[in-house]
């Protein structure tokens, strides 16, 4: 008989880190843990204020499963129990883990997946001008970056990124900070400043002002983008899709989710919550080599779970049996 357990983590942040929504010194996430005999499975997932859910909630949604767990409940019957969101992300992964463990495969054999080295971004917290271009001159060396800007002040703060980083691969994230009233200026300006991309310029709400806008830079959906039924009303709004699991609900629509985003013509970009590396491990195999990563939550960590994944700079290795799946 399979038996579930729950917990609640905290991991402090090597900084605060803030977005256009708030700041946060450490993360806090859920962790499910399945158990069959001598094999285990454990999920992470990050609940989401921004889409009502909470630590007590999330353990609640999952421990309320219990039941129908020790009564056989599958990962295929998870996926119409339990709607898209954090609380079945960490179920999911600990199904699949669980069952790598039980066939004495690994997940990537079980989906079908190569795992690869791959390359992620490295993410700068929201702050002033001069905070963000002490920090880009740091994280200069990376490939990739990923700037977190909120409307007012965010052509200061570009600017003052590409003066310590010039040649940089950027993408920035407004987390729907812009209005449609200063998109044209903002993207304009993000042009100027030979930005790759643009995440989430504007409120979830206001996507339709998109499709009549001509952006000079790619645009990215993240929190307009959930599973599989939420990629077709972003036909003509956006170019790339954002898919975390922490939104799909685990590694199980994700996989969906992105063959039919692929399907459609979508670019990829897989990012992540602030999380461990157990997080990190599942969502390492929705991402191709050609895809956006954005995969840093355990470089923004004091410290990592252990054993964690391999980092190299912004290289991440595939991960061992000992971190997941």
């Amino acid at each position: 008989m399979t038996n579930l357990t729950c917990s609640i983590e905290t991991w402090p942040l090597a900084t605060a880190f803030t977005i256009s929504r708030g700041a946060k010194t450490e993360a806090k996430v859920v962790v499910a843990t399945l158990r069959d005999g001598d094999n285990i499975g454990r999920g992470e997932c990050v609940p989401y204020a921004r889409y009502g859910e909470t630590l007590d909630g999330v353990v609640s949604t999952i421990e309320k499963l219990l039941p129908e767990i020790e009564r056989g409940l599958s990962r295929t019957d998870l996926q119409l129990v339990l709607p898209p969101g954090a609380a079945r992300n960490a179920l999911d992964c600990a199904f699949w883990d669980l069952e790598a463990k039980q066939s004495g495969k690994r997940v990537s054999d079980l989906v079908g997946v190569t795992p690869t080295t791959l390359t992620t971004a490295f993410s700068l917290s929201l702050d002033t001008p001069d905070k963000m271009r002490a920090a880009a001159a740091e994280a200069a060396s990376r490939p990739l970056l990923k700037i977190k800007l909120g409307g007012d002040g965010d052509e200061e703060r570009i600017a003052a990124i590409r003066e310590v980083a010039p040649d940089t691969k950027l993408i920035v994230d407004a987390n729907e900070g812009w209005t449609p009233t200063n998109l044209e200026k903002n993207a304009s300006t993000m042009a100027s400043y030979n930005v790759a991309l643009i995440e989430q310029p504007l409120p979830a709400g206001d996507d339709e002002v998109l499709r009549f806008f001509e952006s000079p830079v790619p645009l990215c959906a993240d929190e307009s983008c959930h599973g599989i039924a939420s990629l077709a009303p972003l036909v003509g709004l956006y170019d790339t899709v954002n898919i975390k699991l922490d939104k799909t609900g685990g590694l199980t629509e994700a996989l969906a989710t992105a063959r039919a985003a692929r399907d459609i013509g979508f670019d990829i970009m897989v990012g992540c919550m602030v999380g461990t590396s157990l997080g990190m491990a599942p969502a390492m195999l929705v991402a191709q080599p050609k895809d956006l990563v954005d995969l840093d939550g355990p470089l923004l960590l004091k410290k990592d779970r252990e054993p964690g994944i391999i980092f190299n700079g912004s290289k991440m290795h595939p991960v061992s049996r000992d971190v997941w799946g």
